[in-house]
């Protein structure tokens, strides 16, 4: 009997992990609704159509796209052929003829030897073990249905509400300080930017005027309560903000008398405090409005962003609540989740989850069939695979928010040389490391 895999949604997930499967010896059954149930956001019913930009970010080590690109490519990455072979000058960015893009990954996927793909749509969680689940942010309806009664309804989100993070490093300190509110969580619990009410209300005025990215139509929305834009609340009166998100109760500066009149909290996204998120600053302005905005908060002035904020629609699990680090579900190990559903963010990370789906999916039908292991190890945390899945399935579920890949995710090394001379050497380690994972993967 051929060990086999099953696998739904023909998005950047869903063939990478058909993809890698197929190479692996595994027969793959590839379910793509479209055309026969299109979405609002897509065109043609090649698979892995891009529907935003067609850049997929820097291309160069010393980014930490690059670097995810640079892993990618030594894991045979069938996106990273594509995207090679249908690239368009864009200077130091990877950037593709979109349509060409789409014909190439449906040419090699419905060339392979080892995968059928099958229009038609999938309402309910297919029978068989393993099963991917690669449906992306627009999931159709009767199957968010089921991946909801199955997760709990409430570890499945159908928005974003993403706040920026920014470089530790790039924070002024002698402006910023150190503490929770009314002491509780110790005195480095948060990082914190006091503001008068002269610069508040400037930051109010800056909310107001900034430029807003439009919602597309099927984007269209009431926003929860809980995770308004910030320029949303601020709308709502000149205090608002200093009520809500940026509240200074219980919080005071050691390094000055007074209360401020405002507060921007700013929260750890790792153990080392090389990246920190603007606690409450979900937005819609343009990235450059809101490097601009952001910038003119006190102690911002050189700051340096690894994520901007969004607001948007996106069907994502709360991945640390639900998935272990093999990308499977906790409760039911025979499903596999792949790409944007599992909270990553941008088409290089959806792709890389699903390259992982894939080959944890391949191994696990194989062991069914072949004395093999039953899945490979978890990609080492020092990698940018593995830092992405480290932080979708170790992050505190209870503040769990989507993310793409950014330096502050990877471990840092001691602080010598430049910025730029840092990065590569975590660079040269990712790819080391990543070298030795690679060896011991399963695999004839």
């Amino acid at each position: 009997m051929t060990a086999s895999v099953t696998i739904v949604g023909g998005g950047f997930a869903g063939v990478e992990a058909a993809w890698q499967a197929a190479e692996r010896g595994v027969a793959v059954t590839l379910y793509e609704m479209r055309p026969v149930r299109n979405t609002p956001a897509h065109k043609t019913p090649d698979l892995a159509e891009l529907v935003c930009s067609n850049s997929f970010k820097a291309d160069s080590l010393a980014t930490a796209s690059g670097l995810l690109k640079a892993e990618l490519r030594a894991l045979d990455s069938l996106i990273l052929q594509a995207a090679d072979a249908t690239r368009v000058p864009a200077g130091q960015a990877l950037a593709v003829d979109r349509e060409e893009f789409a014909r190439e990954v449906t040419r090699r996927i419905d060339g392979h030897p080892r995968i059928s793909v099958l229009r038609e749509e999938v309402r309910t969680i297919p029978d068989g073990d393993p099963v991917i689940l690669a449906t992306g942010p627009l999931t159709s309806p009767d199957l968010a249905e089921a991946l909801g009664r199955l997760a709990r309804r409430e570890h499945l989100y159908f928005y974003d509400a993403v706040s920026p993070i920014v470089d530790g490093e790039s924070i002024d300190y002698d402006v910023a300080f150190f503490a929770s509110r009314y002491g509780k969580g110790g005195d480095d619990g948060y990082l914190n930017i006091g503001l008068s009410q002269e610069a508040y209300r400037a930051f109010h005025r800056n909310l107001l005027d900034a430029e807003k990215v439009p919602l597309h139509a099927f984007e269209a929305q009431r926003y929860f309560e809980g995770c308004l834009p910030i320029e949303v609340l601020a709308e709502r009166g000149e205090e608002t903000l200093a009520h809500g998100p940026m509240r200074p109760v219980g919080l005071s500066d050691p390094k000055r008398e007074g209360a401020y009149h405002a507060v921007v909290q700013l929260r750890r996204e790792n153990s080392a405090g090389s990246a920190y998120n603007l606690v409450g600053f979900q937005t819609k302005m343009t990235y450059p409005e809101q490097k601009r905005v952001f910038r003119s908060l006190p102690g911002m002035g050189e700051a340096v962003f690894f994520r901007y904020g969004s607001i948007h629609r996106n069907t994502f699990l709360n991945a640390p609540a639900l998935l272990l680090p093999s990308l499977q579900m906790r409760d039911a190990p025979r499903l596999f989740i792949a790409g944007q559903i599992t909270g990553v963010e941008g088409y290089l990370e959806s792709a890389a989850m699903g390259l992982l789906a894939g080959l944890n999916a391949a191994a696990r039908a194989r062991a069914y069939h072949l004395p093999a292991p039953p899945l490979p190890p978890a990609p080492p945390a020092a990698t940018a695979l593995g830092a992405l899945v480290a932080c979708i399935t170790g992050a505190d579920a209870r503040n769990f928010q989507p993310v793409n890949i950014h330096y502050g995710l990877l471990p840092p090394v001691p602080k010598k040389g430049s910025r730029e001379d840092r990065r590569r050497r975590i660079d040269d380690r990712a790819l080391k490391e990543l070298d030795q994972w690679r060896k011991c993967l399963p695999f004839d």
